[in-house]
């Protein structure tokens, strides 16, 4: 009897002592989460809100971004007005300021911007799409504005400021009139942003822009504005106050202090007797000099952080009841203990089963890619098939020709001409060895890295194996190259591969048409290298241009195409860190284009 009740005994007070030890455990871990745990809790929370917030920052600096570029280039279109220009020489005409003042009325009205107004060299306004309202500039003089100084010198200028005359915030565009190139005046462009700053308000951001100087001229709370975020140090404010910059705003101190916690920004803002912290996201955007701060109230993330520390603490203690539970019920401990076991040794079993299943996936899926990318050039190689066929039937014909005709010479005694014939056999084999070895590396599986590679060394053996195909659709191919191109970032062989699938395309769009030309060029532009691909076949209608670079998508009858080729195209570039797109071509048909990072350029931004 004894011996028989021994063990469970034993099993029991094992089972008791690492109940114990296991209490004990979850007081020691209640202790430091009380008091480490929030730290790192709020660490977590925080670095997921400033993914956020950075997210919130793009949008904004997007949005400013866009609405003010599309009104660069209105001046300078504005200044070459004929209008304009007879209004500069003549200022005093009161026709032509009548004309121009509706001109740019109409302007006005039509673009939804501020104000548009033409300046002489002496900074007098003479003519502004506001000339019968209650504020109209006409009269004044913005001689002290950088934006007209800048262009009465000939420059295209920008600037930031708060209208002396309309009391509005804006952004101004300015450009020289000039006449027999010689400037004679300036016109600027005033673009209102206050219905960006409206879109801020209310929402779960606060969102500020502030100039170099530290001075906020866009907030979504309006007691920040012409607030600094710098010490107004005499320097700054006689740079503000040299361009008046802000009129008559009365500028202030932005009430903050500042921290830090890991890599996180954190600012300590006072309003009224009370104060709020911020987590702090900046982007600074060179071309309007401005720097675009979004702030997260991180009372959110202290009290997410606490809500989840009150939750783990209220799991630990719901663990250690159920402990205690197990404890009173000691008889069934074991039992439950060990389906407890088997149940978690078979959840791990399939996690490491379903583990090893994605993995096999993953690898299949990388597999089946590279598989598709083959198949893709091997479809083109097999369109090409009857082209490359007669491209080597041609000098075997030829070779044999040459070679019966060296057996006769040989046995006529003409020696030195049945030389001739061998030597010519000879080319010919060397032609078919170089289209072959072309071709064979062309179909082969890339297994290269990035590189630094040449464009025209790609395009030399490109023609290799397109060539023939040129040939069937009797197309003619011309080759620009700016001189001096620089090395470009990518892999011979694939890239190789994007030149064959347009080409061929470019040869099927053309073929059968009565201009079959197809011009392929390259050149530098703000440090990339564009390729560009043109033919005069039908083009890329809108419909289609949108899915063009869908896997499987295509034009082509059943059995001429997979649908692959500028879908694998499309994703080669990608991963080269340059782009495809493809647009219609002035006069009719399609341009594609292709954009590349120069290797150099590439290069000194790693190091």
């Amino acid at each position: 009897m004894t011996t028989a009740t021994t063990p469970p005994a034993r099993r029991l007070a094992v089972a008791r002592r690492m109940i114990l030890a296991l209490v004990l455990i979850l007081i020691a871990a209640s202790l430091a989460l009380a008091t480490i745990g929030n730290r790192l809790l709020t660490r977590n929370v925080m670095a997921e809100a400033s993914l956020q917030a950075n997210s919130a920052l793009r949008l904004a600096t997007s949005a400013l971004s866009g609405h003010l570029s599309r009104y660069e280039t209105l001046p300078a279109l504005i200044a070459d007005h004929e209008d304009m220009k007879e209004l500069i020489l003549d200022p005093g005409n009161p026709a032509l300021r009548r004309a121009a003042n509706l001109y740019l009325k109409e302007i006005n009205t039509l673009l939804e911007s501020s104000d548009i107004y033409v300046m002489t060299m002496d900074g007098n306004t003479i003519a502004a799409s506001n000339f019968d309202g209650a504020a109209s500039f006409v009269g004044e003089n913005f001689i002290y504005r950088p934006y007209f100084y800048e262009a009465a010198a000939g420059k295209q200028a920008r600037f930031y400021a708060l209208g002396t005359t309309s009391a509005k915030r804006g952004y101004y565009f300015s450009a020289p009139i000039e006449v027999d190139g010689t400037v004679r005046g300036v016109i600027a462009f005033k673009v209102d942003i206050e219905g960006i700053e409206t879109s801020w308000r209310g929402g779960e951001y606060k969102i500020l822009v502030h100039d170099p100087e530290g001075i906020i001229f866009m907030t979504g709370n309006p007691e920040w504005l012409y607030a600094s975020v710098l010490p107004l140090t005499p320097e700054r404010l006689e740079r503000t106050t040299a361009s008046r910059r802000y009129s008559d705003a009365v500028l202030r101190e932005l009430p903050i202090k500042r921290s830090a916690l890991d890599d996180h920004v954190l600012m300590t803002v006072s309003q009224g007797a009370g104060s709020r912290e911020y987590l702090v996201l900046e982007q600074y955007m060179p071309d309007a000099d401005w720097t675009v701060k979004v702030l997260f109230d991180t009372g959110t993330i202290h009290a997410q952080a606490r809500t989840m520390l009150v939750a783990i603490l209220l799991f630990l203690c719901l663990f250690g009841l159920g402990l205690a539970v197990v404890i009173q019920r000691r008889a069934r401990l074991q039992e439950r203990m060990h389906m407890q076991i088997e149940a978690q040794a078979e959840l791990e079993r399939r996690v490491e089963k379903r583990t090893a299943d994605l993995a096999r996936v993953n690898l299949q899926l990388r597999q089946t890619q590279a598989d598709l990318i083959q198949a893709g050039k091997l479809a083109g190689l097999g369109q090409m098939s009857a082209a490359l066929s007669h491209e080597f039937n041609q000098p075997l014909a030829a070779a044999k020709t040459y070679a019966d005709s060296a057996t006769m010479l040989i046995d006529r005694d003409r020696i030195s001409e049945a030389r001739d014939n061998l030597g010519r056999i000879s080319n010919l084999i060397d032609r078919m060895a170089s289209i072959s070895r072309h071709l064979r590396n062309f179909a082969r599986k890339p297994n290269e890295k990035l590189s630094a590679i040449s464009i025209e060394e790609v395009v030399e053996e490109t023609l290799e194996i397109v060539s023939a195909r040129l040939g069937t659709a009797d197309a003619t191919l011309t080759l620009s190259f700016e001189p001096g191109l620089p090395h470009v970032q990518g892999g011979s062989v694939r890239l190789q591969q994007v030149l064959v699938n347009i080409l061929t395309n470019a040869c099927d769009a053309v073929e059968g048409l009565d201009d079959r030309a197809i011009e392929l060029s390259a050149r530098r532009e703000n440090g990339r290298v564009v390729i560009e691909i043109v033919d005069r076949g039908p083009g890329v209608p809108p419909a289609i241009m949108e899915r063009i670079f869908d896997p499987f998508f295509t034009t082509k009858g059943v059995g001429k195409g997979l649908g692959l080729g500028l879908s694998i195209s499309y994703n080669i570039i990608k991963d080269f860190g340059g782009s495809l797109t493809v647009r219609e071509r002035e006069g009719g048909g399609a341009l594609f284009r292709i954009d590349l990072l120069e290797a150099e350029a590439l290069h000194e931004a790693a190091e």
